[in-house]
């Protein structure tokens, strides 16, 4: 306020004061710069469709994890519907909706950049269709959050089913390079050294994980006895302990950080 739609007044007004009035650190710095921009709207709109994003992909990753396929996870029966023709299966019909409202979200901030690109400086009527696009998206992103946070507090986490998949596809096959690294035999090598087990593993019909000692060391005299350690799953996953990574004390440090960053919003 205090710009008159244009470039400032002759009354003798104070700006400072009404903006401090109305929670503002400070009055903008140009009046014609302000009333020609809708940049507050903008940063709304990009940052509402940046969260939508985010819960696009993480509702992408319920709808795999949840299909018969996968199992990783059940989706409650409060979220989810039958098929109108499959008796048997089970849509998970609110994911899907999450991941569809992204686009609409996508669609305000391109259509508010659309309108604002041609233009000319000070006020025009355009711009009266910021207000649309902005309530739509604020108030999407609001139930979105709202009804993804139900999903996932009903979820079911197939942990069983999760274990055994992790258990195929020789996810270890790093962990027997480091170890033999970890040895002096430099990366490039314990990377050919690695892919002949792995090789191996194929041929056998096994995992790479499931190598007995005298089978690991036909690929490489070099390989002691304690690899098969490196082999394990749940010791792979607390190996991986630097900041951010899967080990159980790293996931924990990870988690409580963000419940203080939450109790902070």
């Amino acid at each position: 306020l205090g710009c008159a739609a244009l470039a400032g007044t002759p009354h003798r007004i104070d700006r400072e004061f009404v903006a401090k009035e109305l929670g503002f650190d400070a009055p903008t710095l140009n009046c014609l710069d302000s009333v020609s921009d809708r940049d507050f709207a903008l940063e709304i709109l990009f940052n509402i469709a940046t969260l939508m994003m985010h819960i696009s992909r993480l509702a992408e990753e319920l709808i795999i994890w949840s299909s018969s396929e996968f199992g990783f996870v059940t989706i409650s029966d409060e979220y989810a519907t039958g098929s109108s023709i499959m008796p048997q299966k089970k849509n998970p019909d609110v994911p899907e909706l999450l991941r569809g409202k992204t686009g609409r979200a996508y669609g305000n901030l391109m259509a508010l950049l659309t309108v604002m690109k041609g233009l000319p400086l000070a006020y025009n009527k355009d711009m009266q269709e910021d207000k649309e696009g902005v309530f739509d998206s604020v108030k999407n992103a609001r139930i979105s959050v709202v009804i993804l946070t139900e999903v996932l507090k009903t979820l079911t986490i197939n942990r069983d089913r999760m274990e055994k998949a992790a258990r195929v596809g020789h996810l270890s096959a790093t962990d027997l390079a480091d170890y033999l690294v970890e040895r002096g035999i430099p990366f490039r090598e314990a990377h050919f050294i690695t892919g002949k087990a792995v090789a191996l593993a194929e041929r056998l019909g096994k995992d790479l994980s499931e190598l007995g000692v005298e089978e690991l060391r036909s690929v490489d005299g070099r390989i002691g006895a304690d690899a098969v350690e490196y082999l394990d799953l749940r010791r792979s996953m607390n190996a991986r302990n630097s900041q951010g990574g899967t080990s159980k004390e790293e996931v924990e440090r990870q988690i409580a950080a963000l419940r203080e960053l939450m109790a902070k919003i």
